[in-house]
Protein backbone atom coordinates (compact mmCIF):
# COMPACT_ATOMS: atom_id res chain seq x y z
CA UNK A 1 0.00 0.00 0.00
CA UNK A 2 2.72 2.41 0.88
CA UNK A 3 6.23 2.88 -0.88
CA UNK A 4 9.53 4.74 -0.19
CA UNK A 5 10.13 7.22 -2.85
CA UNK A 6 13.29 7.03 -2.46
CA UNK A 7 15.73 4.24 -0.72
CA UNK A 8 16.48 4.96 2.66
CA UNK A 9 19.90 6.82 3.34
CA UNK A 10 20.33 7.52 6.82
CA UNK A 11 18.98 4.29 8.35
CA UNK A 12 17.74 3.18 11.83
CA UNK A 13 17.17 -0.43 12.59
CA UNK A 14 14.22 -0.63 14.93
CA UNK A 15 12.25 -3.85 16.26
CA UNK A 16 8.32 -4.47 15.67
CA UNK A 17 6.99 -7.58 16.53
CA UNK A 18 10.31 -9.06 16.99
CA UNK A 19 10.93 -8.43 13.34
CA UNK A 20 13.84 -6.28 12.15
CA UNK A 21 12.87 -3.31 10.33
CA UNK A 22 14.95 -0.39 8.60
CA UNK A 23 13.64 2.98 8.85
CA UNK A 24 15.01 6.35 7.86
CA UNK A 25 16.52 8.79 10.41
CA UNK A 26 14.07 11.63 11.34
CA UNK A 27 10.57 9.55 9.94
CA UNK A 28 7.87 8.84 12.52
CA UNK A 29 7.28 5.40 13.55
CA UNK A 30 4.06 5.51 11.91
CA UNK A 31 5.77 5.98 8.27
CA UNK A 32 7.93 3.95 8.92
CA UNK A 33 5.85 0.62 9.75
CA UNK A 34 3.36 1.59 6.98
CA UNK A 35 6.54 1.75 4.35
CA UNK A 36 7.43 -1.73 5.99
CA UNK A 37 3.93 -3.25 5.19
CA UNK A 38 2.64 -3.33 8.26
CA UNK A 39 -1.24 -2.63 7.90
CA UNK A 40 -2.53 -3.65 12.10
CA UNK A 41 -1.05 -1.20 14.79
CA UNK A 42 -3.80 -1.86 16.97
CA UNK A 43 -7.17 -3.39 17.92
CA UNK A 44 -9.84 -1.73 19.58
CA UNK A 45 -10.93 -2.09 22.77
CA UNK A 46 -15.24 -2.58 21.89
CA UNK A 47 -15.12 -5.24 19.25
CA UNK A 48 -11.65 -6.00 18.49
CA UNK A 49 -11.54 -4.12 15.04
CA UNK A 50 -8.26 -4.01 13.41
CA UNK A 51 -7.05 -0.26 13.70
CA UNK A 52 -3.70 1.30 11.88
CA UNK A 53 -3.00 5.30 11.17
CA UNK A 54 -5.23 7.57 9.26
CA UNK A 55 -4.56 10.90 10.18
CA UNK A 56 -1.06 11.09 10.77
CA UNK A 57 -1.17 14.13 13.24
CA UNK A 58 -2.43 12.93 16.26
CA UNK A 59 -5.86 13.55 16.30
CA UNK A 60 -7.42 10.05 15.81
CA UNK A 61 -5.31 7.61 18.11
CA UNK A 62 -6.08 4.67 15.90
CA UNK A 63 -1.66 4.38 15.46
CA UNK A 64 -1.36 3.42 19.30
CA UNK A 65 0.97 0.84 19.91
CA UNK A 66 3.70 0.19 22.39
CA UNK A 67 7.14 1.39 22.22
CA UNK A 68 9.50 0.10 24.56
CA UNK A 69 7.18 -1.23 26.76
CA UNK A 70 5.11 2.22 27.80
CA UNK A 71 1.70 1.63 26.07
CA UNK A 72 -0.78 3.76 24.42
CA UNK A 73 2.21 5.90 22.49
CA UNK A 74 1.19 7.46 18.87
CA UNK A 75 3.25 6.02 16.30
CA UNK A 76 2.81 8.96 13.85
CA UNK A 77 3.67 11.52 16.61
CA UNK A 78 7.12 9.02 17.83
CA UNK A 79 10.71 9.47 16.24
CA UNK A 80 12.43 6.19 14.89
CA UNK A 81 15.37 5.82 17.19
CA UNK A 82 18.15 2.94 17.06
CA UNK A 83 16.55 -0.03 18.78
CA UNK A 84 13.37 0.76 19.09
CA UNK A 85 11.16 -1.89 20.39
CA UNK A 86 7.62 -1.61 19.24
CA UNK A 87 4.72 -3.98 19.58
CA UNK A 88 1.01 -3.54 18.47
CA UNK A 89 -1.17 -1.72 21.35
CA UNK A 90 -3.13 -5.15 22.74
CA UNK A 91 -6.85 -5.07 23.32
CA UNK A 92 -7.81 -4.77 26.90
CA UNK A 93 -8.86 -7.33 28.91
CA UNK A 94 -12.17 -7.75 29.34
CA UNK A 95 -13.18 -6.60 33.04
CA UNK A 96 -16.23 -9.32 33.52
CA UNK A 97 -15.53 -11.99 35.57
CA UNK A 98 -15.01 -15.69 33.70
CA UNK A 99 -17.22 -18.70 34.26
Amino acid sequence: MFRRRAPVSAPVTIWFEGEEVQAEQGESLAAALLAAGVSVFRHTAVNGAARAPFCMIGNCFDCLVEIDGETARQSCLATVREGMKVRRQQRPRSTEPDD
